[in-house]
């Protein structure tokens, strides 16, 4: 099978010296840490795949996350050549025979059976396809091959204030497209959870789920944290937190480039923790769990909120694999909500709270522009996708005064069932 590796990569440049050449490092060309590399089973590199890979490494303006996701797609692509025999330019005139053609129809099928979820086909098929737009770009594959037809399609979208309008965009047809589900979704296209599945979820978490599992969803229903950003949280951070001078009972902790503190699309910003979330982090902050992970972790990793068991900072696969058993054991207790139940629904919850809240006490305008800034979004359309799912959804989500209040009937709630 076909191997994904990551390098540590620097730039050399030849140096001539007294008739030999020497190969020194060049410090005008961006070094790459852990570029993801993909090698056939004989141990010989993907050549194409790499130098593109290296080229969005060098690449600023490309996250190396990005990167990584592609690559790991392609070398599920390469896994499938490698075990179907096939070369990845192979391209006869009999379109059920081209190896694009071929792929598509193997992660459609697999989709039906559901060994791949609808959007991970749809990406996988995407990252292959923008690949080849590379490899033909550089003529490492002819123009010419028959690989797809290209054909334009109109898109809605809502502009930064909240208009609608139409974009045209050129796809293939070759593309997966993942079907949005009927009915209005917010980001990641999912639904807020009611407050009782909420009470439910975090109740049979804290019961069921490791400490750490626990309280990041806790940090994602109370405050509206990305996992990229919850998995960076500092000890620092906490530390260093000041009180918001304008909301009572919150604290503020900024997140984004320059803190330590991921942050998606790199945007710069504060994250609003409750009083009562603030007290529970700290609590964990000096348990002696989380004291003796740091004492075992590298100095590189001893400043993280959240360690794992190997004493590691958590990755987002990592807490996407222990939600997987989270919801296998939710369903089994009865939580059948838990089926689909995604983290990100944590920060679908708190939206939508945060904006019922700020609705009933200020202007739509106001409202778009504090929770703008709460939730991070870099765009105001995305915001205003809340105000919309508000307005015309028919579920009905009872919300509390404040978010102390919310949070104080939770623990109540917790304490009740501990005791009883």
């Amino acid at each position: 099978m076909a191997s994904l590796e990551y390098i540590h990569y620097k730039s050399h440049r030849a140096v001539i010296c007294e008739r030999s050449i020497h190969w020194d490092f060049d410090t005008s060309v961006q070094s790459v840490e852990r570029l993801p590399q993909v090698f056939w089973l004989t141990g010989e590199p993907w050549s194409e795949l790499n130098l593109w890979a290296l080229e969005m490494g060098r690449n600023r303006d490309v996250n190396l996350k990005t990167i990584h996701s592609l690559l790991e797609h392609l070398h599920k692509y390469a896994n499938w050549l490698e075990q179907e025999q096939l070369d990845w330019r192979h391209f006869p005139q009999t379109k059920a025979h081209r190896v694009l053609v071929r792929f598509r129809g193997f992660l459609v099928e697999a989709r039906d059976r559901r060994e791949l979820s609808p959007s991970t086909t749809t990406a996988r098929m995407n990252a292959v396809i923008r690949f080849y737009r590379y490899a033909a770009s550089r003529n490492f594959i002819s123009r010419d091959a028959p690989m797809w037809r290209d054909k334009s399609v109109v898109l809605p979208y809502f502009d930064a204030v909240g208009f609608e309008r139409t974009m045209t965009r050129i796809t293939t047809d070759i593309s997966i497209p993942n079907r949005r589900r009927p009915g209005i979704r917010l980001e990641g296209g999912l639904l807020p959870l009611s407050e009782d599945h909420m009470v439910e979820m975090l109740q049979f978490a804290k019961e069921s789920a490791s400490e750490e599992l626990y309280l990041m969803l806790l940090i994602g229903c109370f405050s509206g944290a990305r996992l990229g950003t919850i998995t960076t949280l500092r000890v620092s951070a906490l530390n260093e937190a000041i009180r918001d001078s304008q909301v009572s009972g919150m604290w503020i902790i900024p997140v984004g480039p320059g803190t330590g503190i991921a942050s998606k699309f790199d945007v710069s910003g504060d994250l609003m923790i409750p009083d009562q979330l603030m007290t529970i982090l700290k609590a964990y902050m000096t348990s002696r769990r989380h004291l003796e992970r740091v004492i075992r972790a590298n100095n590189a990793n001893k400043s993280y909120l959240f360690l794992s068991r190997f004493n590691r900072p958590y990755k987002v696969a990592a807490v996407d694999r222990e939600m997987v058993h989270f919801r296998r054991v939710g369903q089994i207790a009865g939580l059948r909500f838990l089926q689909n139940f995604k983290f990100h629904q944590t920060r679908a919850t708190y939206g939508t709270w945060l904006m019922s809240i700020c609705l009933s006490a200020t202007s739509v305008k106001a409202s778009i522009e504090f929770v703008k800034r709460a939730m991070h979004h870099k765009n105001e359309s995305t915001t205003f996708g809340y105000i919309t799912f508000i307005k015309n959804t028919q579920i009905k989500i009872e919300v509390a005064n404040n978010f102390a209040e919310a949070f104080l009937g939770l623990q109540t709630r917790l304490k009740g069932d501990a005791n009883a």
